[in-house]
């Protein structure tokens, strides 16, 4: 059976009250996780939506045999979203459930809960005079307000309408401090349910990046030819979290978790900006330890850390110099293992598209003097669109299509180059381990000679690209934030390499850390393979293709710097010569031990095969330093990633139409007075969460389906069956508890029909 796994890299937008929204999402994005877990395991299918996701799993394997694994390893988001992302990162690396988060968030994301004590207004008589504002903010919205939930929600809208208007001006009327209690009783509500499995294989990391703005700045250092340095002032946080691939208690201690969601949720205005300092008076009261505090923010705010001076830093909201952060997830993209054939999706997850700069403005008309300015400061900053961030995925993925075509028209040649240097001996001799290794040597030094002059610039390329990811490997051990270390250690490595000529200096250089030659080698093999399960009878490949990925995750593996924790404090203390570390690095990377146990292993994949699979992998994997050295100017560093195009798909209302077309003025209530609408009325929560529960399982499903093998199809109609049954599967789940909005779960069990 042919294994493949579509990995989601979640890229979450902020939203402000369509959190709510975005929780509906990200709970099916959970439910589809654990039902991929439990299909892979074996285990009996759950009810709800996780079980019409179960049914789908396997009658893909059953139509296309293909065994479909669905894991979402990278998450990133900003505000809102980075709120959500959060507690979805928890559960996927702990095993809890998201269930105990939604009454919180139906109950707790409400003004009467979020308004601090101190901002409100102390009686019904309080700023009498505001009355007509409320009113007005009311009537703005018109009558779309309650298209789709009771009457009587307008009565509470109104009335918590009037508390927040009249509540103290000027001043944030969020409290911070109750909305760290919050995030804080909604981790421990998390903690205390049930738990599950890790939703990730072993080995396979969880990456979590959350955007932070740091409103006074920190001093960034850049070089320059003249003046030689300069310093500016950098407004950009990421605060990063992984779990390395293995099962935890927690991602993170619940107070780094909170600290930040807490910072990228300060949305300016309604909440006061976070510090530090207010965490620590909310851990106090609750009694709750931080043990691994200094570290924590010496990794969190390392300019402000290493001046004394994070209790200092002044944190808001992660949404207003990056609101889409596709930029932390295309890094994630490094050190990802893999073990089987991989379809990478970039998910973003924009609960408003089109709901920009007051969209609902006439086009005509010109923008008024505050109009502008709050557009220039605030708005345009926040929604700027993420074309740039597409065009780059879109570059790669052309530069690996394009590199693609170029191995399709070398390989007539590199066949025939690799037949002529061996003969019939390659395919008449058991190919053992020792006959791999002696093969692949005389094939490399072929095409050395078939090259030319060609090669001793094909050397200095791959020198200085494993010098590269050498100096940057050292680089994530030591974990040193600023460019500073990283131009240090790039300069040592240089130095202590080789020159770069053809000589034996330079050819135990690259036996020892060229990695990067390893892994390219293994995914062209891996691909091959993909190409002949076209046509060929899978069972005869099955065992070439778990060869070959389990030897590519043993090189990936080495690549990752945790395993190489050991050095960091030698590689924080490198200020001259960098032989005796790089000699520590080569030991345990122990890259030629692994290329020894890989002919071993590919050895016995290749024993007993029909010549039909034998000759074309043969001469693929002994032709790849031909392959390579044409290849190698095109890759850009991208050779030690996950190495295939990258597609990208989206998940807002607009993008979701089965039930109902309109985007989010036909469906959410949290887009009414500028995003903060759910915040007004338990009956607009209530209905945001379904919605976003449906529009999540309807394009999960679209997702799914779109990785089906090129040509491979279900029978007609079930697309729309499939989608009818998530729907049906959690009206059903969630009427009983949704008792604001009978109304609406009437309506849609009519449209869904």
């Amino acid at each position: 059976m042919r294994e493949k796994e579509l990995r989601l890299a979640l890229v979450c937008y902020g939203g402000i009250s369509l959190a709510v929204y975005m929780h509906g999402i990200s709970k099916e994005i959970w439910r589809m996780a654990r039902a991929s877990r439990a299909f892979h395991d074996g285990e009996e299918p759950e009810l709800g939506s996780q079980g019409v996701y179960r049914q789908l799993l396997t009658e893909i394997e059953e139509v296309t045999g293909t065994r479909m694994r669905v894991l979402v390893d990278i998450i990133s988001g900003a505000s809102a979203g980075a709120l959500n992302g959060i507690f979805l990162a928890q559960a996927i690396a702990t095993g809890q459930s998201l269930e105990p988060l939604t009454d919180l968030w139906l109950d707790s994301a409400d003004v009467t809960a979020l308004i601090d004590p101190g901002q409100a207004p102390q009686s019904r008589f309080t700023k009498a005079w505001a009355l007509p504002l409320a009113c007005l903010a009311a009537n703005r919205s018109g009558d779309r307000i309650d298209e789709t939930v009771e009457p009587a929600a307008r009565d509470e809208v109104r009335a918590k309408l009037s508390h927040f208007v009249r509540s103290r001006w000027f001043e944030p009327p969020f409290g911070g401090e109750l909305f760290t209690n919050m995030i804080l009783d909604a981790l421990d509500a998390m903690a205390a349910g049930p738990r599950g499995p890790r939703l990730l294989p072993d080995g396979q990391p969880l990456d979590l990046s959350v955007t932070v703005t740091d409103f006074r700045g920190h001093p960034e250092r850049l070089s320059l030819n003249s003046p030689a340095e300069v310093v500016e002032t950098e407004h950009r946080l990421v605060i990063d979290f992984t779990d390395g691939g293995a099962p935890r208690e927690t991602l993170a201690h619940t107070a780094e978790l909170a600290f930040a969601a807490r910072a990228t949720s300060s949305f300016p205005g309604a909440f006061p900006p976070f510090r530090v300092t207010e965490l620590d008076q909310v851990l106090a009261a609750r009694g709750t330890h931080w043990p691994g505090r200094a570290d924590f923010l010496a990794r969190a705010l390392p300019r402000h850390a290493a001046v004394n001076g994070a209790e200092q830093a002044v944190l808001i909201d992660g949404s207003v110099l990056a609101n889409a952060p596709f930029r932390p997830a295309i890094e994630a993209l490094r050190e990802r293992p893999a073990r089987r054939q991989i379809d990478r999706r970039f998910v973003f997850i924009d609960p408003s598209p089109g709901i920009k700069l007051g969209v609902r403005a006439i086009a005509s008309e010109q923008p008024g003097f505050f109009q502008t300015i709050i557009g220039a400061v605030s708005e345009l900053p926040r929604q700027q669109p993420i074309r740039d961030n597409l065009e780059a995925i879109a570059e790669r993925s052309h530069r690996i299509d394009r590199m693609r075509a170029v191995i399709r028209s070398l390989r007539p040649q590199v066949e025939a180059q690799i037949e002529g240097l061996f003969g019939y001996t390659l395919f008449l001799d058991r190919p053992t381990a020792t006959r791999l290794g002696h093969w692949r040597a005389r094939a490399h030094a072929a095409a050395a000679r078939n090259a030319g002059y060609a090669y001793a610039a094909y050397v200095h390329l791959k020198l200085a690209s494993v010098i590269d990811s050498v100096a940057d490997l050292l680089d994530r051990v030591g974990d040193e934030p600023g460019p500073a270390p990283t131009a240090r250690l790039r300069r040592l490595v240089a130095d202590a390499a080789p020159s770069g000529d053809t000589g034996a200096a330079t050819a135990d250089f690259l036996r020892d850390f060229d990695l990067g030659f390893r892994i390219r080698r293994l995914r062209l093999l891996s691909r091959r393979i993909s190409e002949l399960e076209v046509d060929e009878d899978e069972t005869g490949l099955a065992a070439m293709r778990e060869a070959v990925y389990e030897s590519l995750g043993n090189y990936l593996e080495a690549g990752r710097s945790e395993p190489h924790a050991g050095l960091r404090r030698a590689v924080r203390s490198l200020r001259s010569d960098a032989a005796p570390l790089l000699a520590r690095l080569a030991a345990q990377l122990d890259l030629r031990r692994l290329d020894l146990e890989t002919d071993a292993r590919l050895a016995a994949a290749f024993t007993g095969a029909r010549r039909e699979i034998l000759r074309p992998l043969l001469l693929t994997y002994l032709g790849f330093p031909f392959f390579d050295a044409a290849t190698l100017p095109l890759l850009q560093g991208e050779g030690l990633d996950e190495f295939d195009p990258v597609k990208v798909d989206r998940i807002s209302p607009d993008d979701a139409t089965s039930i109902r077309g309109g985007g989010a003025e036909a469906t959410l209530k949290g887009i009414q007075f500028n995003s903060f609408g759910a915040f007004f009325s338990r009956a607009y929560r209530e209905n945001d969460y379904l919605w976003g529960r449906l529009h999540g399982a309807e394009r999960l499903i679209d997702i799914l389906l779109s990785s089906l093998p090129p040509g491979a199809r279900l029978k007609p109609g079930r697309l729309a069956a499939a989608k009818r049954a998530a729907f049906r599967a959690i009206l059903d789940e969630e009427e009983p508890k949704l008792t604001a909005i009978p109304g609406l779960v009437e309506s849609l069990r009519k449209e869904i029909g």
